[in-house]
């Protein structure tokens, strides 16, 4: 079964949060860059139209408290 336009973008965000994470522990993320800026840039053209900060914000709660339970 392929995933729909919202659960690719759901787990894109997640991966993008991941990663911008993991960059942000190693000092390795070029000066001023948001986790805003750094999803927008891994979600794909064709998808960012179901992107909203929201959305964003929501899961970045969601993987937040996952992490600290």
């Amino acid at each position: 079964m392929a995933l729909t336009d919202k659960e690719k973008i759901i787990a894109i965000i997640s991966n993008g949060i991941a990663v911008f994470s993991l960059l942000q522990e190693r000092e390795e993320l070029p000066k001023n860059t948001t986790m805003y800026d750094f999803v927008l840039k891994v979600i794909p053209a064709d998808i960012k139209s179901e992107l909203s900060v929201e959305l964003i914000d929501e899961i970045f709660q969601y993987v937040t408290s996952a992490h600290s339970s």
